[in-house]
């Protein structure tokens, strides 16, 4: 079963290196790990995609709350919520129909094309994994020369959590 997790981490230098190392030295895979800034400055969230059944999800769990700077762990997979992926993907793409192919699918998967070189041309796309990997297996025919992928973020959908430095969420 795969599970989404939000981390809300207090930014210092170390704090990812330290929880990614915990859970790696406990056996946990992290399937995909995305961190960035939140709307408070000295805040980082990280949102950690874990493959395992609930026993592993709470282990998880209750070993990130052991940490230190980790403010808040929300399990947002347990809630309705919107996710996604960002993807860079560079491919081969001669001048004449192959590039305007690509254009076309690119479109289509509302992506947009945010480079263009002589011979390939760098497409954007952003969305919800599988449509990620579709756009990829599309892209495969023309030959991908390079693909970056963000891994995933997500959100809780509805009224506005604050973050809260009990551990708990409020709304």
């Amino acid at each position: 079963m795969r599970h989404v997790l939000s981390a809300v981490v207090q930014n210092v230098p170390g704090v990812l290196a330290h929880i990614s190392g915990m859970l790696a030295s406990r056996g946990y895979n992290i399937d995909s790990l995305a961190v960035g800034e939140t709307e408070v400055p000295d805040l980082s969230r990280m949102t950690f995609v874990i493959v395992g059944d609930d026993n592993v999800l709470e282990q998880v769990r209750k070993q990130l709350e052991k940490v230190v700077t980790v403010v808040q762990v929300i399990d947002v997979s347990a809630q309705d919520f919107i996710e996604r992926d960002l993807m860079l993907i560079k491919v081969r793409a001669p001048l004449g129909g192959r590039r305007s192919e690509i254009r076309e699918l690119a479109e289509i998967f509302r992506g947009r094309i945010v480079d263009v070189a002589a011979e390939e041309v760098i497409v954007e796309i952003s969305g919800q994994e599988h449509k990620i990997e579709s756009f990829i297996d599309l892209m495969r025919p023309f030959g991908i020369v390079e693909l970056v992928r963000t891994g995933r973020i997500a959100m809780v959908r509805g009224e506005r959590r604050n973050i809260e430095p009990s551990g708990s969420e409020t709304k």
